[in-house]
């Protein structure tokens, strides 16, 4: 059995999904490993580090996938459209594993499936116990929360914690963060490290002790609605407008008095919510701080800009583009432990190949595309079903549903229109033979005196 590493070729990407250490494991369960030349260099993973681990090097991308039963990368493969066609790299019955974004990148899945290609999409992987050690959306937002409060200090003008000194007392700074996920409990704990006052928000009432245990301070409304806003599975339940509209006066509140503000709120397959606003950013104090981990996703700050770091209103707004890959020697390893501990149960050592229980609930979960097909619930949902032929890119059903509502509606309204004008035509009509009628009536009655 053949694996293959291919070097990332999108922009912002430093990482690589294999390490020395997942390297020699696989080779240890009987699987070869080939690896692209230079694949790991931006991650300071040279060449040689890979052949003392066992691997071999191949000189370009296509000589990397030739023959290989399963290609690992980080990112999603770069179709012809986005300049760089890495798709014709791959063959039928081959298989990919990476970060595919599938429930938005409708044509790449499709082109995938149109291939015959496997594919892996690791952030669909379940979230449940067995599947932590695979979990490569939670391994690189640990790193995005801990990466962000260091940024965010770099651009702070001030010193982070308490100081008392010969020279006068320096007050700690107050950091605020929004979301209490992975990244964000990773955020307050490395804030708190660095001596920071911190408090957190989110809308699950659950993450309040998670917060506490940190040695923050929970910001919420904690009404009645509150205590009851999480599902049995842990998920935030719909909250009331009222309650949305007390919660907003609140954060709005707290806002003004933080110095760092770190956004950390992402919703897969949708647009990013919206958590500070510009009268918000305009309430802060000049020299402030927003970091927004969620700008690759539209942002949780409007104002954020992709890839930058731009001031405004006083604040400066933190925007870089794939923060994981900043830290791209600890991101590979983490994201290559978690592709290693995903891939070993379905390596037969007797067989010397790779084997897809399909009872299976991580593989179920995170399979997309087989036998050319797309065949995961969710993707086909957000998707369609159909591969994309060759020019033609597979729209998102929820981008079509509203143009087919839009279509029917209007053809509503036409046949409203044509029968209200038939209505009006045949009435005119009815009008018309009765007056007829009468004048017939009147003519032929017999006149006084005749």
């Amino acid at each position: 059995m053949k694996i293959a590493i291919l070097k990332e070729r999108r922009p912002h990407e430093k990482r690589v999904a294999a390490s020395p250490e997942s390297v020699s494991k696989f080779i240890s369960l009987g699987a070869s490993v080939i690896v692209e030349t230079g694949a790991g260099d931006a991650a300071s993973l040279s060449d040689d580090i890979f052949v003392q681990a066992g691997a071999s090097i191949a000189k370009t991308a296509a000589e990397t996938c030739k023959g290989a039963d399963i290609v690992l990368k980080v990112q999603r493969p770069m179709t012809a459209a986005e300049g760089h066609d890495e798709i014709a790299l791959f063959s039928k019955g081959q298989s990919l594993a990476c970060v595919a974004n599938a429930l938005t990148e409708g044509d790449l899945v499709g082109q995938l499936a149109e291939k015959g290609v496997s594919l892996f999409a690791m952030e669909l992987v379940p979230r449940i116990s067995r599947a932590q050690s695979m979990d490569v959306l939670s391994s690189q937002a640990n790193l995005s929360g801990y990466k962000a409060v260091l940024d965010a200090q770099e651009h702070f003008g001030r010193a982070m914690p308490l100081m008392m000194t010969a020279a006068g007392t320096i007050k700690p700074a107050k950091v605020f963060i929004m979301g209490v996920g992975v990244a964000g409990l990773q955020a307050i704990a490395t804030a708190k490290r660095l001596g920071a006052v911190v408090s957190a928000t989110d809308v699950r009432p659950a993450t309040e002790e998670q917060v506490q245990s940190l040695g923050g301070e929970f910001v919420a409304v904690k009404d009645e609605e509150f205590l009851q806003a999480q599902t049995d599975g842990g998920y935030a339940k719909e909250m009331s407008d009222g309650y949305k509209k007390k919660q907003a006066e609140l954060i709005a509140k707290t806002i003004a008095q933080q110095d760092i503000v770190i956004t950390t709120a992402l919703i897969p397959g949708r647009p990013a919510p919206v958590l500070v606003t510009e009268d918000m950013l305009k309430s802060m104090k000049p020299g402030s701080v927003i970091v927004d981990l969620a700008v690759e996703a539209g942002g949780n700050c409007p104002l954020s800009e992709f890839g930058k770091v731009v001031t405004k209103h006083g604040v400066t707004l933190i925007g870089h583009a794939n923060v994981p890959s900043r830290l791209a020697e600890t991101a590979s390893q983490l994201f290559a432990k978690n592709l290693l501990n995903f891939l070993t149960p379905m390596i037969d050592q007797e067989k010397g190949q790779l084997t897809f229980d399909m009872e299976d609930e991580v593989v179920t979960g995170s399979l997309v595309t087989r036998d050319g097909a797309i065949v995961n619930a969710r993707v086909k949902d957000a998707v369609g079903s159909a591969p994309a032929k060759a020019g033609k890119t597979v729209k998102p059903a929820a981008t079509e549903a509203p143009k087919a509502a839009a279509k029917k509606t209007a053809a509503k309204k036409a046949s409203a229109k044509k029968a209200s004008a038939k209505k009006a035509a045949a009435k005119k009509s009815a009008a018309k033979k009765t007056s007829a009628k009468k004048a017939a009536a009147k003519k032929s009655a017999p006149k006084k005196g005749e």
